[in-house]
């Protein structure tokens, strides 16, 4: 996509105008980190929670839209309102894989097109089409393309389309900037600090490689030890890794996960996950019973409100690890990254050596972005086939 005239607009902030390639928390359309991201498959809702013949409201990069899942199982996504009055299509029937407005009762097919308009005695449905975009069920997530044109393939990932064990998949609403979570993903000496109940050493030696899917941690405790690689981070916003068993005595080994941060808007955003429990025959009853009490508990005390209490005073950080919260990590980092503020004052910074992999994100979305605001090629990043 070629700019039409080669610079995007500037950015305005305390030291003055900024490129708009140095804007990556802004993602509403029109925005170039928008634009950008918009170029990329994205998880928005988990497979299970969206049952044939059902809808749901769906926000995504500032935008709103309507998900449901026709009579025949393929989910779908259109736009946020009916064509006639502005009504909210959610509020509508799902006929087989099309999408009647509850208003009036004008239909839509999965392609958006107007195909019905039941108070209409000279029906002008030709003249009427709504926004759709492609979708597509994969590892127990649904995901949308909002991009122009032809959609890029999904990417596939063999580590948990094809490994053994059971599927496992998550959602979390957070409520500050994405690229807020994005940094801290590869930040390893928070590991020390923040899940300090892990007993992780500070790694002093830290080098950061870019590669064909993103970037690389490799890390050592000392310098004549050797690297070994860390976790890695996939463009735009997905890591994958290698997460420790959490119920030992059932589980046989560690869990390949994959992590995704999508923004809902500048001020929210939404955590997926999907990744291989090594969990196998008569354990995985028991498994998923001990799974249905910490959901149960965290529908009770949701983690964003042990966040807030901690922040404001109210709890101790060290409170968080003695709870029964199946993903103690996540409600820790939320301590951290709400209290960095909705979005990071990324202005006054003291960054270290040991940020190799903060600077490395930023410079790769900065690269990106310019050669997009300038028309110049992109880089295509591709998950290795292992």
């Amino acid at each position: 996509m070629v700019a039409t005239s080669g610079r995007e607009p500037a950015v305005a902030d305390g030291k003055g105008a900024r490129p708009g390639w140095e804007d990556f928390v802004h993602t509403g359309p029109g925005t170039l980190a928008g634009r950008y991201l918009r170029r990329f498959w994205h998880p928005v809702c988990r497979s299970e929670d969206l049952q044939a013949g059902w809808t749901r409201p769906v926000r995504i990069l500032s935008e709103d839209f309507t998900l449901y899942r026709g009579e025949g199982g393929r989910p779908h996504l259109t736009a946020f309102r009916c064509a006639h009055r502005g009504a909210q299509l959610t509020a509508g029937w799902v006929e087989g894989e099309d999408l009647r407005c509850f208003y009036h009762g004008w239909k839509y097919d999965s392609s958006g097109q107007c195909i019905e308009q039941p108070g209409e005695a000279e029906p002008f449905c030709e003249r009427i089409k709504i926004a759709s975009r492609p979708t597509e069920d994969y590892v127990g997530l649904v995901f949308v393309y909002l991009g122009e044109g032809e959609p890029p393939p999904l990417p596939r990932y063999p580590e948990i389309e094809n490994a053994g064990g059971l599927l496992e998949n998550w959602r979390e609403e957070w409520p500050c900037n994405y690229f807020n979570r994005l940094e801290n993903a590869g930040d390893h000496v928070h590991v020390a600090f923040v899940h300090k109940h892990l007993g992780s050493k500070i790694q002093k030696h830290l080098d950061v490689v870019e590669t064909e899917y993103g970037y690389e941690n490799e890390d050592a405790e000392e310098p004549s030890a050797g690297r070994r690689p860390g976790h890695g981070f996939h463009m735009p916003n997905m890591n994958y890794f290698h997460s420790p068993a959490k119920e030992r005595s059932l589980e046989t080994g560690a869990r390949p996960a994959f992590m995704w941060r999508v923004p809902v808007d500048d001020e929210n955003h939404l955590g997926f996950g999907a990744q291989r429990v090594q969990v196998f025959g008569e354990n995985i009853d028991a498994y998923l019973e001990r799974r249905r009490e910490v959901e149960r508990e965290q529908e009770r005390v949701p983690m964003v409100e042990v966040a807030r209490a901690v922040l404001a005073g109210k709890m101790k950080t060290d409170e968080i690890a003695r709870t029964r919260w199946w993903d103690v990590n996540s409600v820790q980092d939320m301590v951290t990254l709400i209290g960095q503020g909705v979005v990071a004052d990324r202005e006054h910074e003291h960054l270290g050596r040991s940020d190799v992999s903060v600077t490395m994100l930023r410079s790769l979305y900065m690269r990106e972005m310019r050669a997009l605001a300038e028309g110049r090629a992109l880089k295509q990043w591709t998950h290795p086939q292992k």
